[in-house]
């Protein structure tokens, strides 16, 4: 099978990894790739928002199944004109995409489908915005509605900081993703992530996670697209990984397949883990970053064969996936300045970093006279498995200490809740 792999990020490394793994794949394309990528697949200058270019390029090179990475080209339409072309694709439609694509989109879905999730409000102006602020009380979490990489949420301490956050989100601060905001009830408890493949009638978990979304140690600081993030989360039991399904997951999947948007491709669920139970925070249409680094270190089954199963909606014939029962946790190296304006061009030496089994994916890299250096934000996932969350945080920052990057810097506490509970 020739395929066709969209993306740039850690995420669309750790897949290019496992899809190259696959007896099925016999080429692998990316798209625009990175150094690490690069490694597993031919990388190649498509720009996705071009449909009629990246369809073009699936004729030519006879590309029989399209993975799409990012949020953006989902939300984008590009599944749509993919599938209008005839050709095989991984990941959401338009429609369904709006699942992320739109905070407001996905409260108004649960509503409908009677998912739990916190009290909410939607805002279109700022002035309705201070309005209805006073419907809630402290803390208050406000989202913009659209897309943010990962950091288009505040959680303001009190109303002062509230109504100064509204200021700068309707003040252009998330640029259009900020036109319209959700004011919601704060909510009391663990986060963790949930993942599920679906062909839009079949639903299928593969792994759970939790991440660090605080740019600094003792989660401090402001929001980040995530610092790093383990699998498996064993707060989200075998009974509460079934509550989920059936109360958030499988009533998500039906009521778009009954309100005619199928959502196909991977569901990440973000849970909040309340004393009433688990109750959503937020809707991924892709996999999550860097949650996907560590899914992807525990995936045994063949990920050709799921993402084409999904997309040809067929999950029901094959064998669900089945992870190690290994913890992988993964540790995210970030560039100077980092999520404000990051440092670019900074050298980065891997070292020995993967010499005792650990994996280092790329996310923001680029070769500068042949040498690595850093060129976006979140700079490496350094990912390593072990039997415990003890000894794979162990070995990961082991591999951390490898790496010469004195112009990035990583938190030195990922994983450390689970690592704790460990120790009793």
């Amino acid at each position: 099978m020739n395929i066709l792999l969209l993306g740039s990020g850690g995420r669309e490394h750790a897949l290019a990894w496992k899809l190259a793994q696959s007896p099925l794949c016999d080429k692998l394309w990316a798209a625009p790739g990175n150094p690490g990528i690069a490694q597993e697949a031919e990388c190649i200058g498509l720009d996705a928002t071009d449909h009629a270019a990246v369809i073009e390029f699936c004729r030519a090179q006879s590309i029989d199944l399209v993975v799409i990475g990012p949020e953006a080209p989902l939300v984008d339409g590009l599944a749509d004109s993919l599938r209008a072309a005839g050709l095989d694709t991984f990941g959401p439609s338009k429609q369904a995409a709006q699942l992320e694509g739109s905070k407001g989109f996905t409260k108004e879905l649960c509503k409908r489908a009677n998912i739990p999730t916190a009290r909410y409000e939607r805002c279109t102006s700022l002035e309705q915005a201070w309005g209805k602020l006073k419907r809630f009380d402290p803390p208050f979490v406000l989202k913009a509605d659209g897309l943010a990489a990962g950091k288009g949420v505040v959680i303001a301490e009190t109303r002062e900081e509230a109504q100064e956050a509204l200021n700068d989100m309707f003040g252009g601060q998330f640029g259009s993703a900020g036109s319209e905001v959700v004011i919601e009830q704060f909510l009391v408890g663990e986060e963790a992530s949930f993942f599920a493949l679906t062909d839009g009638s079949s639903i299928v978990p593969i792994g759970t996670a939790q991440d660090h979304k605080r740019v600094g140690e003792g989660d401090t600081g402001p929001n980040t697209g995530g610092m790093g993030a383990y699998s498996p989360a064993p707060v989200l039991s075998e009974a509460l990984q079934a509550r989920v399904m059936r109360e958030i997951v499988e009533p998500t999947v039906r009521t778009m397949r009954e309100e005619g948007m199928p959502y196909s491709g991977v569901l990440y669920a973000g849970l909040m883990l309340t004393k009433d139970g688990p109750q959503l925070i937020e809707y991924n249409a892709r996999f999550g970053d860097p949650e996907c680094q560590v899914l992807m270190m525990r995936l045994e089954s063949d990920l050709v064969e799921l993402m084409l199963a999904c997309a040809q909606g067929r999950l029901d014939e094959i064998a669900p996936p089945k992870l190690a029962d290994e913890f992988a946790l993964t540790v995210v190296m970030a560039a100077e300045g980092y999520p404000g304006t990051p440092k670019k061009g900074g050298a980065i030496d891997l070292g020995d970093a993967e010499a005792a089994g650990a994996k280092v994916f790329h996310a923001g890299t680029a070769l500068g006279d042949g040498k690595l250096v850093a060129s976006g934000g979140r700079v490496l996932n350094v990912t390593a498995k072990g039997a415990s969350a003890t000894e794979a945080q162990r070995k990961a920052y082991t591999a951390v200490d490898a790496i010469t990057f004195p112009e990035g810097f990583c938190r030195r506490d990922i994983g450390q809740r689970e690592v704790r509970r460990e120790r009793g």
